[in-house]
């Protein structure tokens, strides 16, 4: 028995490679199905993400296994090996297991510590269940990468700064008020970035999102989306006063934010505190806004200096998480091999009880008359007998699959007659 995983992601991979290896869930399906065909490879998972296109599978034949699996990811006469084959990983056994709990602990993702990667696991492992394709190697394997991500998560900080630049955005929105909920948040723009510091805005509990952009559909579209409410971009001084948080990301090149409109704005708020976020290259936001009192200002420099200071502290972390998985794959591995152990020790012990059953059975008529409880009696001393003396043996090969010695569990096999 071996685990195989093969793949390539943003590291090894442009997106040009990446995006012609990639799944769809039904081509997934449809996929794992054709390739565990229950000889060669007896499981297999697909993770297919924008950054990672990886095929895990348990074989019996290591040798066979990873050029099957080149092969089916060359699933077509437009997708040569040469394409992606010099882009590709292999790793096998303890490697593909470091590997996946790297993988699921976000170690190994574009941003450290960003939680994405292990919803998507999720989904992967949730469609090879649907196709039949995990038995009992990967029905251990995936949940226990599940819970080294668990223990990374809760053990160390590898996810409490933030890192994105939306995300950090809103994270200061929530250190200067304590806590965004029951606030009003106004966006001017409604391209990518202010779409993802919306959604972040409304996961913190926002009350009220408005939106504003010249082109009033995107910023309508946005709104039906998160329950936000389109507003004319022509009287954002007027949002302006309604705001407490305000964040700007247009392709405008001058101040869409001026001083003059904030002051009067703070009035109209009886001088309640507003906080600024500028993460529009030009700038937007009228530096001098920030020179108002009660008024927080921060442009796309200040974000992401704090940015790369919180990199720098999940990378630490990190390390400690490194040291988590390496624990783990040594459990993985006494359980992997308490799996492979439980069915020889069963037969073994199902063995000596056939052999002790025949013998009652053969020497039965010395016994005489018995009645059914006394035969039921003799039958359970005599196998009680056989577990006491088999025991020691037991427990012996048992140890023998701990220390992964191979060659003396098959002369345990071969002494006994027992099926590998």
């Amino acid at each position: 028995m071996s685990i195989v995983l093969v793949g390539v992601n943003h590291k090894t991979a442009p997106v040009e490679v990446r995006e012609r290896l990639a799944f769809t869930d039904e081509a997934c399906n449809a996929g794992l199905r054709s390739l565990v065909d229950g000889q060669v490879i007896r499981e297999g998972l697909i993770v297919s993400t924008c950054n990672r296109v990886e095929v895990l599978a348990e074989t019996a034949m290591l040798n066979d296994t990873t050029q099957r699996v080149i092969q089916f990811l060359s699933r077509d006469e437009y997708l040569p090996h040469s394409f992606f084959e010099t882009h590709l990983y292999k790793h096998t056994d303890d490697m593909a297991v470091r590997h996946l709990f790297r993988v699921s602990s976000s170690l190994d993702s574009m941003v450290v510590g960003e939680p994405q990667v292990l919803g998507q696991i999720r989904r992967a492992y949730s469609i090879a269940l649907d196709a039949g394709t995990t038995g009992r190697v990967l029905n251990r394997l995936v949940p226990h990468a599940f819970r080294v991500a668990k223990r990374v998560r809760t053990e160390t900080g590898i996810g409490a700064s933030a890192v994105s630049i939306s995300y950090m955005a809103v994270e200061l929105g929530k250190k200067i008020f304590n806590s965004l909920a029951g606030h009003t948040a106004l966006l001017i723009g409604a391209g990518e970035m202010a779409e993802l510091s919306a959604r972040h805005l409304v996961n913190a509990g926002v009350s009220r999102v408005l939106l504003a952009n010249r082109s009033e559909e995107p910023a309508r579209r946005l709104a039906s989306e998160l329950g936000g409410e389109p507003v004319s971009f022509e009287r954002i001084a007027d949002y302006v006063a309604e705001a407490d948080v305000v964040i700007c990301s247009t392709s405008a090149d001058h101040y869409v934010v001026t001083e003059e409109m904030v002051r009067k704005a703070l009035t109209k708020r009886r001088n309640r505190p507003a906080f600024f976020i500028d993460i529009s290259v030009p700038r937007n936001i009228d530096p001098a806004v920030g020179e108002i009192p009660n008024v927080f200002v921060f442009d796309i420099d200040d974000l992401e200096s704090v940015i790369a200071s919180n990199i720098r502290e999940r990378e630490r972390e990190a390390e400690r998480a490194e040291l988590i998985v390496e624990s783990e794959i040594m459990q993985f591995q006494q359980s992997l091999r308490a799996l492979d152990a439980g069915p020889t020790i069963g037969a073994m012990r199902q063995t000596l009880h056939d052999i002790a059953r025949q013998e009652l059975s053969r020497h039965r008529n010395r016994l005489g008359a018995l009645t059914a409880e006394q035969e039921h009696a003799i039958e359970a001393l005599l196998l009680s007998t056989v577990n006491k003396i088999s025991h020691p043996v037991l427990t012996q090969m048992r140890r023998s699959f701990d220390a992964s010695d191979e060659e003396t569990v098959q002369a345990w096999r071969d002494i006994f007659g027992l099926e590998e």
